[in-house]
């Protein structure tokens, strides 16, 4: 099963043309399948291949339809299929149950012959019930499996079967006879739903299946009323596919073997970027006899197919590099492995078993997409009772589970590299602060800081400590952290009252205290930073005020000193100068540590403007960046370096299941949570070569972001989407677009050096025309 779309039901036109929705029971044309042949049979055997059914949407109409017009689901199916060798005419469809025997390669290795059984082609299909349960409750028993077959290598019918009969028992005779009339009588009722199926599909809605390996592209479902008969695909022999610049991001663009051009449009991004995968993956090998086979029935009989029939496609992303050198058989595992992987995460989704919960997605009435928790699908690989292997799903589930945690933590370098940039633009424009001048040539007390570079120190040259007492001798490090967490619970009440103190008479909002570190985390912040010394922690009891500028900062620390200077064993500002390295992920604060109760402790002085990018969470932010060592990237999709190409298109599977609630052409400017998700994924789209994709996604973003209050169209972050954008742009060979997207970096670019410039000489008149006090702490009379 793969790739499983729940379209929406009507189009503008069919509401206007009908009161409720229904369905389209037109007749299918010349060319396009009659329901008999709607199963996912496979065409041709020899080759291995997958055969791909979908939802796409008719030229003739739009998609989604408008609010308010209804939903209807149109069941995707892909079945892996590995063909036995038989003659390329002949069609699995024609042969009886009792001719078909099960052993397809999604079975373990463990099984009894597996390792040299012939390569064989799989067919499965299956049914959706509507119900209107979340995944995890009681499922309704209504979910059917439709078929599910595969081959071997088939001789005579007498021989095969009559050889099974005579080895038997009388009773095993009679049990196998009725296993097959009951296999006949599931076949027929098979097909009959299957006839059914595709003759009642939602207006405005095509229903193509895609079978690689003849790579051929056929209609299965019949037109709609509006549907333009001269220009619908019917079947087509692909030699070529690429993303279409569609503003959905939901278009491929097909050449055909004739030359003929075609866009198809899919109801669901998943659909359309699962069929580009597996079309890319098609054209990277040779072509094989049931190619060979269609194109001729394409072309006639006597044309010359020297130019569509060369060993590879020269522009298929898989036919270069590394992976040009990859075996048929490679291919194939590696095709299967991805469709097993992208039918799976497509499961859940139609599952419900991703909660469409988040408020974000219920913006502007508008629908979330996805059919998470409405239609439910079972998959299964059986032959006639036989259940299927139960490895299998779970191999799958695992490499899922490998895939889901590497697509996490891109996602979380993405937001962390995001934040960092946030800290870098904010601590820019505080530079600009006319006292800036005077904060960056103080020299703080005790500070060499940590910046080795600029002849500081780090970890064990910290050059204050707390007490070191006598007993502490006999004491080991747990010990001595006890104590120490037993001063600082000591010590807390003074802390309280000096940052009472402070808040008061400066007029701060933000002030937090506590809690008292306890011993295991002072010992494992010994470990790490101070080589075991316990005694370099000096943030046992700690404190923090909020301040909302420079001015108020200065202001501050003079008070500080004026009140209970004598107390004050260390004043850090060196992450504050500008000369001077931030802390790992970009942050920068003050820092003071004064002697309490003979106990060294801290109060944490943060700039507003960037206490606020992440609240409380800034040391989780800290932290990660720290343990990830995010700073040594310039570019956070410098983390997809090395990845091979096959573990890129399942990330970019985890990517669509990340925003299956939310399509792209939903998308608002406060889904902050989904735009990051979709910002990564850009960077997959970039490294996978769907360059085409990118740029509908960034200039989906880019619009978000200028429409968004608090960013606009010259903002950081609008800039560096357009940085992408650039090289999204000439990937394509688009230089003149580039170009321009390139001017206007380059203007915003110049945009800051005025501001610098313009600071510069105002701090300089100011200096000259004001007192020199006002400057530093403009409230200081008021104080008083």
């Amino acid at each position: 099963m793969m790739n499983g779309e729940s379209p929406q039901d009507a189009t503008a036109n069919y509401a206007d043309n009908r009161a409720s929705p229904s369905t389209n029971p037109v007749a299918p044309m010349r060319g396009v399948s009659d329901g008999k042949t709607a199963t996912a049979m496979s065409t041709h055997k020899g080759t291995t291949g997958t055969i791909f059914e979908a939802a796409f949407v008719d030229p003739a109409y739009t998609w989604p339809p408008a609010e308010g017009q209804g939903k209807n689901a149109i069941e995707l199916q892909a079945s892996t299929a590995l063909i036995k060798s038989v003659a390329p005419n002949d069609r699995l469809d024609e042969l009886d149950d009792d001719e078909v025997s099960l052993t397809p390669s999604m079975m373990s290795s463990d099984d009894e012959g597996a390792a040299t059984s012939p390569r064989s082609r799989r067919n499965v299909q299956t049914t959706t019930t509507t119900t209107k349960k979340r995944f995890g409750c009681c499922k309704s028993s209504n979910e059917q499996i439709i078929s599910a077959n595969s081959s071997n290598d088939l001789v005579s019918k007498s021989s095969s079967f009559g050889s099974r009969f005579q080895k038997g028992s009388k009773a095993e005779r009679r049990a196998e006879r009725q296993r097959r009339i009951i296999a006949k009588k599931k076949k027929r009722r098979r097909e009959a739903r299957a006839r059914e199926r595709y003759r009642r599909v939602p207006e405005g809605i095509l229903i193509y299946r895609l079978d690689t390996s003849d790579r051929t592209i056929t209609l299965v479902s019949g037109p709609s009323s509006n549907t333009d008969m001269n220009t619908l695909m019917t079947k087509m022999v692909v030699i070529n596919a690429k993303p279409s610049s569609d503003i959905s991001r939901r278009g491929i663009i097909l050449t055909g073997v004739r030359g003929e051009i075609h866009t198809v449009v899919a109801c669901e991004q998943r659909t359309a970027i699962a069929w580009l995968e597996s079309m890319d993956m098609m054209l990277a090998s040779s072509p094989n006899d049931a190619t060979r086979a269609a194109m001729e029935n394409q072309l006639g009989e006597g044309v010359a197919m020297n130019r569509v029939l060369s060993q590879k496609s020269t522009r298929s992303n898989w036919a270069k590099g590394k992976e040009s050198k990859l075996s048929q058989t490679e291919r194939d595992q590696i095709e299967e492995r991805y469709v097993n992987l992208a039918a799976y995460s497509n499961n859940l989704i139609r599952a419900g078993a991703f909660p469409n919960s988040n408020a974000n997605s219920q913006g502007k009435g508008k629908a979330a997409g996805g059919g998470g928790g409405i239609y439910y699908t079972v998959t299964q690989i059986h032959d006639d009772g036989e259940e299927y292997d139960e490895e299998t799903l779970e191999s799958i589930a695992k490499r899922r589970a490998v895939i889901k945690d590497s697509w996490d933590f891109f996602r979380m370098v993405c937001s962390l590299l995001r934040d960092k940039r946030k800290y870098d633009e904010v601590f820019r424009k505080l530079q600009l602060d006319p006292v800036y001048s005077y904060l960056n040539s103080m020299t703080g007390l005790n500070d060499p800081g940590d910046d080795m570079a600029m002849g500081g120190n780090i970890g064990a040259d910290k050059p204050i400590t707390q007490m070191h007492l006598t007993e502490y001798d006999d004491m080991s490090n747990s010990q001595i952290a006890k104590d120490l967490v037993r001063r600082a619970e000591v010590a807390l009440p003074s802390l309280v009252e000096i940052c009472k103190a402070l808040a008061g008479s400066l007029g701060m909002e933000e002030v937090g205290v506590g809690p008292v570190k306890d011993a295991s985390s002072a010992l494992r912040k010994a470990e790490k930073k101070y080589e075991g010394d316990v005694l370099k922690v000096t943030d046992y009891c700690r404190a923090l005020l909020v301040v909302k500028d420079f001015p108020t900062l200065l202001a501050l620390l003079e008070l500080a000193r004026d009140s209970f200077g004598p107390l004050i064993r260390r004043v850090k500002l060196s992450t504050l100068k500008s000369d001077r390295n931030a802390k790992p992920g970009g942050y920068r604060d003050c820092i003071i540590n004064l002697e309490l109760k003979d106990h060294i402790c801290e109060i944490q002085i943060h700039m507003w403007p960037m206490w606020v990018i992440c609240g409380v969470d800034g040391f989780r932010h800290y932290r990660h960046c720290l343990e990830y060592s995010t700073d040594t990237f310039g570019d956070p999709y410098e983390a997809l370096a090395g990845l091979d190409r096959k573990t890129m298109a399942e990330l970019i599977v985890m990517a669509e299941e990340a925003v299956a609630d939310m399509p792209l052409e939903t998308l608002e400017w406060y889904h902050e949570k989904f735009i990051l998700d979709y910002f990564a994924e850009v960077g997959l789209f970039l490294h996978h070569g769907l360059h085409e994709w990118a740029e509908t996604t960034l200039r989906a973003l880019i619009k978000l972001r200028c429409q968004s209050p608090d960013i606009g169209p010259d903002h950081h972050e609008t800039i560096t989407l357009y940085k992408y954008l650039e090289q999204a742009l000439r990937a394509q060979k688009r230089i003149d677009e580039a170009d321009e997207v390139a001017a206007k970096i380059a203007e915003y670019k110049q945009l800051k050096t005025n501001e610098k410039v313009e600071a510069d000489k105002s701090t300089w008149d100011q200096w000259v025309t004001e007192p020199f006090e006002s400057i530093v702490d403009p409230n200081k009379k008021e104080r008083e």
